[in-house]
């Protein structure tokens, strides 16, 4: 069962153990300039990113993007080929740590004759966690995820979305201190999809980080504190929601500019026909807002309104895949 979420992973012979930085507490994944490559596929070029303890991180991406190499990497199931990474102070691929991390995978298959109880032993013995805190262990799973009542019902009897839950169940099992989660609500129906953003806060609030690999956006919307998206292979942005999702168009209604006034606006952006008393300018640097209402005013003009037009997370992430890809 090597894609089992929860199965330990041994590092791999031999391998160079980059030397461990100076540590921060506040980080629970590291990595420097983090290169995979399949021959001249370039599937992973530098990946830079830092996440905090106790955050719920969004990492986002097209197919293709290198996300799944990404996760590979940093639960030691693949090896890089240049640089470094660390996750909850070790090196990549150290096994302790992998102890101390939980793992949903997107794609993964449990034997249909076991039930969901003996499931969740099964991945507690390859954990190896103490037989003694195994009961608790499992009953506070099944109970999290909302399969306590299904706990000896055999898993081949279970919907999609059930098989899910359990998957979620394996990588609370610890508990950890890190959870990735590759897709988690996909096969989710909308009650399953809430129960997993209340079971994501819970953590966050305990201290465990929770770095989300997904595509559905308005997810990561209501979870995460920050994301990073991925394009190619290389982060094209990252930081928190606000400052991904800052208003850089606003429209004005305002009356006594002059047309030079007007003009001399324009150094906050572009600046679209005036029309019947309401300037819409694009392209705003973050924070700039208050700026240019008081050179607004300041030139003489009478503000009536300011209107800045927020945009989704899906809007600047594709905003951010065609500049990346201009």
């Amino acid at each position: 069962m090597s894609d089992a979420p929860g199965a330990p992973v041994a590092p791999q012979a031999g391998s160079r153990t980059p030397p461990v930085p100076a540590q921060r507490d506040g980080v629970a994944i590291r990595t420097v300039r983090l290169e995979k490559r399949y021959g001249r596929t370039v599937a992973l070029a530098g990946l830079d990113v830092e996440v905090g303890r106790g955050e719920a991180f969004g990492f986002l991406g097209p197919n293709g993007a290198g996300k799944t190499t990404a996760v590979k990497l940093l639960l030691g199931l693949a090896y890089a080929t240049s640089g470094e990474g660390w996750v909850l102070g070790a090196p990549l691929g150290d096994l302790d740590a992998r102890r101390r991390v939980g793992y949903l995978p997107e794609l993964f298959r449990y034997q249909p004759w076991l039930t969901a109880r003996e499931v969740l032993e099964l991945h507690c013995r390859l954990a190896r966690l103490d037989g003694g805190r195994r009961p608790d262990a499992i009953a506070t799973a099944l109970r999290t995820v909302g399969l306590a009542d299904r706990a000896d019902d055999r898993v081949g009897g279970f919907s999609k979305g059930m098989q899910q839950r359990l998957g979620l169940g394996v990588a609370l099992l610890g508990p950890p201190e890190l959870v990735i989660l590759d897709e988690p609500t996909s096969a989710l129906d909308p009650i399953g999809r809430q129960d997993v953003r209340r079971i994501i806060h819970e953590l966050t609030a305990q201290g465990v980080t929770v770095f989300l690999n997904s595509h559905l956006l308005t997810e990561v919307e209501r979870v995460c504190d920050r994301v990073a998206v991925l394009d190619r292979g290389r982060v094209v942005a990252t930081g928190t929601l606000a400052e991904l999702l800052a208003a850089r168009t606003v429209s004005l209604r305002v009356r006594g500019l002059s047309a030079d006034a007007i003009a001399s606006l324009g150094r906050f952006g572009r600046i679209a026909a005036p029309e019947d008393g309401r300037l819409t300018i694009d392209g705003l640097a973050p924070d700039s807002i208050p700026d240019l209402v008081a050179e607004a005013v300041r030139l003489g003009g009478r503000v009536y309104a300011v209107e800045p037009q927020q945009r989704t997370l899906e809007d600047r992430f594709l905003e951010l895949l065609e500049s990346g890809r201009a």
